[in-house]
């Protein structure tokens, strides 16, 4: 998994530490029993997703070229 640039972009971390601190904080309120709270935080968790979405259209997110493709399976010579 190391050889592959799967994630390593502005755009995943950004996106991803965004929905963790949502789900932090919808954590915190389930624990409080606080409903409101809980909502919110799973408003920030979306919040992250289209964060992470908007960076990756600015181009802050892997490229389509350098995405890793299936070797097609070998063609029987005639």
């Amino acid at each position: 998994m190391a050889g592959n640039a799967h994630g390593h972009t502005p755009a995943a971390w950004t996106g991803v530490t965004i929905a963790f601190i949502g789900f932090a904080i919808s954590g915190a309120y389930t624990v409080a029993a606080e409903p409101v709270g809980f909502v919110a935080g799973l408003v920030v968790v979306a919040i992250g997703g289209l964060v992470g979405l908007a960076m990756r259209a600015a181009g802050m997110g892997q490229p389509k070229s350098t995405a890793v493709q299936r070797p097609q399976a070998a063609q029987p010579q005639s």
